[in-house]
């Protein structure tokens, strides 16, 4: 390509040809992620394909102080992955490649641009799972998942995705790169960067490769989803299930994402009857008996008027129908303009909690519809407060913001986060003091500053220095 920015056309001389973007469509697409409330403006994208590429991408910014945007499949909902002023974007798409796959240790190394459906894949083919999981799989990236150590679904069971980080490659703020932990299982040598870099949303460096960690096949999947009267009875129906049966998710989600989810999608109603909120559970049943206790313990549900209605997979096609109640809210959510909060608590403390965070929005929000949902089983809630047609975006972002400085009043008053799996980015910047202590904040500026310390590895996220 020719360009007369002398900066963009040393850029693309660092990339192969045709690796630089600059057009409209381009910048727009690549400077983006889910959130609404930023515009996309990038000065240029760069799509390297080998870690010598990025190396030399890093030392470049640093010479010419470019801030860098690190891109994967930008389905965070934070920020962090925004080029809104003049950055350049590094985008991972062509870092796609999975290799090394070693059976004893059973991991797997993989570019930094793999997708986590992609992976999953592999590792079936493996007769093995990677059970990081979540509803944009098929276009999130292993390298924004160890970014934002995503959690997901599976979470209660499996842990989030820094538990599945054997190693790390790394390129820093500096131009440096790191091996990091050489897949060990134990390695006692001092600090440990590799957790450094897992949630730190590319401020302290670019991710390139990541070597992951499988765990063998779950045996029979069986979801099991409840009709709940109250929220209170939610708890009461995974404590009963949990000291019986080992789950693999515990979901929750309200009536009203029901009716949008069956409404927009060819998705059937769970059961002929509604009920407020409604439970999701998943576990192996590997055996008869598995099956006998989970159907026994809903007929104790339903005797202490926990349970209203229930219905249990019979099929895998089923479970993967339930299992759309739950994961097509997001997307069903996405043409409302949703106003979204990503918080959690411990999971002893979630229905006080939830009912005071209720009471505030329904009290400041009374004209705007509500959608709850989230991952019970490890505390996590989805706020999400839908954008009435005739109300103007800026307006209605304006006016839901207005309300979250009692929001994350109320996290910090349960010792919660004000941001469970997307990050902080920059929508949640200004409110990381409700979670972390102002000592806690100056040594993250001070481990950056060591890593990165012209403060191009993706500035103004997190926190500003």
């Amino acid at each position: 390509m020719t360009d007369t920015n002398p900066i963009i056309a040393g850029l693309a001389e660092l990339v192969d040809a045709g690796r630089l973007l600059t057009d409209a469509d381009s910048l727009s697409h690549y400077g983006c992620d889910w959130t609404k409330k930023f515009e996309p403006a990038p000065l240029a994208v760069v799509l390297p394909k080998t870690l010598q590429q990025v190396q030399a991408i890093v030392q470049y910014a640093n010479e010419h102080k470019l801030a860098l945007v690190p891109s994967g499949g930008r389905t965070g909902l934070s920020a962090a992955a925004v080029a809104a002023y003049g950055e350049v974007v590094v985008a991972f798409d062509l870092m796609n490649k999975i290799s090394e796959f070693n059976p004893i240790d059973r991991t797997v190394r993989c570019q930094a641009g793999v997708v986590t459906a992609q992976l999953q894949d592999y590792a079936e083919e493996q007769d093995l799972y990677y059970p990081v999981d979540f509803a944009s799989a098929g276009s999130s990236q292993l390298g924004g998942n160890i970014s934002t150590n995503a959690g997901g679904i599976k979470v209660i069971r499996y842990g989030m995705t820094r538990d599945w980080v054997a190693g790390l490659k790394v390129v820093t703020g500096k131009g440096d790169v790191l091996d990091l932990n050489n897949d060990l299982v134990k390695n006692a040598t001092g600090y440990d960067f590799r957790n450094l870099f897992i949630g730190a949303e590319g401020t302290l460096g670019l991710i390139v490769e990541a070597t992951m960690k499988l765990a063998r096949s779950p045996d029979n999947l069986t979801v099991l989803v409840l009709g709940v009267p109250e929220f209170d009875a939610i708890m009461n129906v995974l404590t009963a299930f949990q000291n019986r049966i080992d789950l693999t998710a515990f979901e929750f989600f309200s009536e009203k994402a029901v009716q949008l989810v069956t409404a927009h999608h060819n998705v059937p109603r769970p059961f002929e009857s509604a009920t407020p909120y409604y439970a999701l559970l998943e576990f192996e049943a590997s055996n008869d008996k598995v099956l006998e206790q989970a159907m026994t313990l809903f007929e104790t549900c339903v005797e202490q008027g926990w349970v209203m209605d229930g219905v249990i997979s019979q099929s895998e096609a089923q479970a993967a129908a339930l299992w759309r109640l739950r994961e097509g809210i997001s997307e069903t959510l996405a043409p409302f303009t949703p106003y979204k909060n990503d918080v959690s608590v411990m999971v002893s403390k979630v229905p006080a909690f939830l009912q005071e965070i209720d009471e505030i929005v329904n009290a400041r929000y009374p004209d705007f519809e509500i959608v709850w949902f989230g991952h019970i089983g490890d505390g996590n809630l989805h706020l999400n407060i839908l954008k009435p047609d005739a109300l103007d975006k800026a307006e209605f972002f304006t006016r839901c913001e207005s309300v979250n400085t009692a929001v994350f009043e109320t996290v910090q008053k349960y010792g919660g986060s004000v941001s469970a799996e997307h990050g902080v980015g920059m929508t949640k910047k200004p409110y990381l003091h409700y979670t972390r202590a102002p000592a806690e904040i100056n040594y993250m500026r001070s481990v950056k500053q060591i890593f990165d310390p012209n403060n191009i590895m993706n500035p103004g996220k997190i926190f500003d220095l």
